[in-house]
């Protein structure tokens, strides 16, 4: 079942002295997070969006209400989601959410289930664990296709992809 809300990025500190955060986001790009003009704190509690930038990495935002420096270090460590249902969101977008718990299968035999995706410079790393653990760098070579409506996920193992831990 698809989450409702979906993690979107932590606040990792101010910025300046009118209330601003920093956000590292969990998407794409900074870019990305800058379409939203609500975000929501733990608890589903709505937070408008007054501005927002890109820095670097990171995305700054001007949240309604957070107006001192104060205001916004006591939210440092939150994290920040959007509503799957908001209209900035593309048809057809597939979230890291909706990947990890399901399945994983190579050559029509379930080997686990996806439990983290690490990001690295090149490509996503999905982490298998099963009876074994796999690392498959998330690339068409060995991800072919992507759709979670499946229940499950198809992948092409070659030699070195499984770890030593169990």
């Amino acid at each position: 079942m698809k989450r409702k809300y979906l993690e979107a990025g932590k606040i990792v500190s101010t910025h300046g002295v009118r209330g601003m955060v920093k956000v590292l986001p969990w998407a794409d790009g900074p870019d990305f997070l800058t379409l939203f003009d609500t975000f929501y704190l733990p608890g589903e509690k709505a937070v408008a969006v007054e501005r927002s930038a890109v820095q670097n990495n990171c995305v700054l935002l001007k949240l309604a209400g957070v107006d001192t420096v104060e205001d916004a270090q006591a939210l440092r460590s939150q994290i920040l989601s959007i509503r799957r249902d908001d209209e900035h969101i593309p048809a057809g977008m597939i979230f890291q959410a909706d990947l990890i718990g399901l399945p994983v299968r190579a050559a029509g035999e379930e080997i686990g289930t996806l439990r983290e995706i690490l990001t690295m410079p090149s490509a996503d790393v999905w982490v298998v664990r099963g009876e074994k653990e796999y690392m498959i760098p998330c690339v068409p070579a060995f991800v072919p296709h992507v759709d979670p409506e499946l229940g499950y996920l198809e992948v092409r193992l070659i030699e070195g992809m499984q770890t030593d831990a169990n």
